[in-house]
């Protein structure tokens, strides 16, 4: 009878994954919909006007709409997309789910043999140690099965959030430094590496001046060399509220840095072909909020120190650090290190491949 449950639940899960697989298909197919209008039987010229008029075809998979729809907290688009990336975690799921449910099944039918085989007068009870060893192999077999399915559960929770997760990133706006309009984050996708440095005042003000002054013997040409490895650079001004952080006036508080001992020639608009502000703050607060308690909750001064968020070409993260972004080493390896110059497809005439 297990046997059969689960081979029954293997096989609906497969057709269940067949039907999923379908629905999800990044393909130029797409699933659609014919709606015809249909007069009376006894209508000819409704008769003539439905045969000579071309069936309507709705989208369905490629439609904004339905894919922005929201399913228990994530998007229809979220969701088939952790499908494509996790294509067997529903089999799965069920998989271990129905073993678990035939285990614990099983596990009511030992323990009623186990009650006839302690109470005695049963001509079809079995022995009590045999009773007693099925309720342990079935209570273990529950116990396992059921581990794995929550387990299963969990990991494609964890998925689906670094999925909204990212979607949420993608979207963050901007406003360009250099007055040429704004953007979202993705748009820098496949063009440029965008890197998230937030912090309190007093860390912006390094950060701005680390950029914008010759803090060394010679000319500081930290952004021209940005701008020729694709780097974007994205200061993002925090304020403690209580329990939370938000987002202030980037912008101002950048132009509003002044020059200290040691800052020579020092211009805010100096960088400006490699800085972007963040706008909408609500948007910009919601993304940071799971960043900012890991680091909180590691210990790090997030107002003083500040974080680093570096978003690679493909848009997925590269590295999160406390501190500064480390400049040089950035500019130095930047184009190994997200992988650019030998995964990024588009980039063969750049660096010499084929």
């Amino acid at each position: 009878m297990i046997v059969h449950s689960i081979l029954l639940l293997a096989l609906l899960s497969l057709i269940e994954r067949s039907a999923a697989f379908s629905s999800s298909s990044f393909s130029t197919a797409r699933t659609t919909r014919l709606f015809a209008t249909g007069g009376d039987d006894n209508d000819n010229s409704s008769s003539k006007a439905t045969l000579t008029t071309p069936p309507r075809r709705i989208s369905t998979n490629n439609d904004p709409a339905f894919l922005s729809q929201d399913s228990g907290g994530y998007t229809v688009k979220q969701r088939l997309r952790e499908e494509v990336e996790s294509p067997f975690r529903k089999v799965r799921l069920l998989f271990f789910g129905g073993s678990a449910g035939s285990a614990l099944t099983a596990l009511y039918f030992s323990m009623l043999n186990t009650i006839k085989a302690y109470a005695g007068g049963f001509s079809d009870a079995p022995p009590l140690d045999e009773a007693l060893t099925s309720d342990a192999i079935n209570i273990g077999a529950a116990i396992v099965c059921g581990f794995l399915a929550f387990r299963e559960y969990q990991a494609g929770q964890s998925n689906l959030e670094r999925i909204a997760q990212g979607g949420r990133l993608a979207s963050l706006p901007l406003e360009l430094a250099n007055g040429q309009g704004r953007r979202t984050v993705k748009e820098y996708r496949r063009f440029s590496r965008v890197v998230l440095a937030a912090g309190g005042p007093d860390y912006i003000s390094r950060l701005c001046r680390s950029l914008t002054a010759d803090q060394l013997s010679d000319e500081n040409i930290l952004p021209q060399k940005l701008l020729d490895t694709d780097i974007v650079v994205v200061p993002i001004l925090l304020s403690n509220t209580g329990s939370s952080f938000s987002v202030g006036d980037t912008k101002a508080a950048w132009n509003a840095v002044e020059a200290q001992e040691g800052d020579r020639n020092m211009d805010t608009q100096r960088a400006n072909d490699v800085v972007a502000f963040p706008i909408s703050p609500a948007a910009w607060e919601t993304y940071l909020k799971s960043e900012l308690d890991t680091a909180v909750g590691q210990g790090f001064d997030v107002l003083d120190k500040g974080i680093t968020i570096i978003v690679k070409k493909n848009g997925r993260i590269l590295r999160r650090a406390t501190g500064l972004p480390p400049w040089g080493d950035m500019i130095a390896t930047m184009e190994v290190a997200d992988g650019s110059k030998f995964g990024m497809p588009g980039d063969s005439e750049r660096y010499g491949g084929r």
